[in-house]
């Protein structure tokens, strides 16, 4: 297939910061966007060419935004895969529904990395009380007990630390089955965002180093500070799994690092990602322009990075009400995403502090290069 021509529109199912961000780099790329979104004024419809205001199920509102667009993409996964398969039959959907599918739902996700030989914590499919304390039987405790669905910044789960726990975080989650995994002794998080374009070829950007503050990602250290091996098992990881899905777009895989030196795949997300933000600020292309080269069937570039990086999240009133002072601390470089409303856990932004290559510091320089904006725990 040949390129999206320049001024064609590339049309975005959702409305959030995510599309905003990709929104703003088509623009740089000569393409013009549209949203379809039910929420009116959102941040990526602010800075995009049109919008359609409707519901991501509405086979008239999905027919009215193809009409619209020569492309279509997404840029979060609580959207209707049925709704994809319609805009399928009259537009390109880059990912396909079926990558999507496969993301929405953990024990399709996990049977599919598990398929492709690519290592996970061990896990169980749960569809009774009886069926959890067999598994937990078998994995042992401590649990973390997940919805399949829907699940995202620590919502649709519960740690099991006793047998106690079983029946009330049975009871609690829904909708059934529910994924029981196994405790992994993790020394750190990482992720990898890696492209794919419609020809096959594949960029990925360096491995990532994420710390979460009440279950929502609060800080990603560009690299992460790993070993050269581990980097490398983590980046080829990535492209596998890029690869088995025959994804065309972007992709990000979070995993865990493990107390012994593995490297475990924990979810995919098909979109850009909240840890792969420093790379607007680090890097010549970044992750919205990749995913945006991928979805207009243009080259992709290698994904290199010319800093070092920190990127914090703004979450919530608190943090959000400190921009001015952001703006004003040389170094600092913010990005607000236009959320006309600070609620408690609501990312509203992120600020990236670049360093040059290879001098990423220690836990004190980067609390010290936050500032204010600093975690006080995030030096110990």
């Amino acid at each position: 297939m040949s390129a999206l021509p320049p001024n064609s529109t590339i049309g975005i199912v959702g409305g959030g910061q995510l599309g905003r961000m990709s929104a703003l780099a088509a623009a740089r790329l000569g393409y013009r966007c549209h949203i379809l979104t039910p929420e009116a004024d959102s941040p990526a419809a602010q800075v995009s060419a049109g919008v359609t205001l409707g519901d991501y199920e509405d086979p008239d509102m999905l027919r009215a935004f193809a009409a619209c667009v020569d492309v279509v993409t997404f840029e979060f996964e609580n959207i209707s895969a049925e709704g994809l398969d319609l805009l399928a039959s009259l537009r390109p959907v880059r990912p396909s529904p079926n990558v999507l599918r496969l993301s929405q739902d953990r024990v399709a996700e996990k049977s599919f990395l598990n398929a492709a030989g690519v290592p996970t914590a061990p896990w169980r499919c749960v569809n009774s009380p009886a069926e959890l304390e067999a598994a937990v039987a078998e994995l042992g405790l401590p649990a973390v007990l997940k919805t399949t669905r829907l699940g995202y910044d620590g919502k649709g789960q519960a740690m099991l630390r006793s047998p106690g726990d079983l029946g009330p975080a049975f009871a609690a989650l829904a909708p059934k089955p529910l994924v029981l995994e196994g405790f992994v002794d993790f020394g750190c998080e990482i992720s990898v965002v890696v492209a794919r374009g419609v020809g096959g070829d594949i960029s990925a950007f360096d491995v990532v180093e994420n710390r979460h503050r009440d279950h929502i990602l609060d800080i990603t250290l560009a690299p992460a500070r790993i070993g050269e091996a581990l980097a490398l098992a983590a980046r080829d990881m990535a492209v596998q799994v890029a690869a088995a899905l025959d994804l065309v777009g972007l992709l990000a895989v979070e995993m865990f690092v493990t107390a012994d030196g593995r490297v475990l795949v924990n979810e995919v997300a098909p979109r850009p990602h909240n840890s792969g933000h420093w790379t607007i600020d680090a890097c010549p292309e970044s992750q919205f322009d990749l995913h945006i080269r991928a979805v207009a069937g243009l080259p992709l570039p290698p994904a290199t990075r010319h800093s070092d990086a920190v990127m914090k999240n703004l979450v919530g009133e608190a943090e959000t009400a400190m921009w001015t002072d952001i703006l004003a601390t040389p170094g600092l470089i913010g990005h607000l995403y236009g959320k006309a409303e600070a609620r408690t856990g609501r990312k509203m932004g992120h600020v990236t502090r670049l360093f040059p290559r290879g001098a990423l510091p220690g836990a004190f320089g980067v609390a010290a290069a936050l500032g204010k904006l600093a975690d006080p725990d995030s030096a110990a």
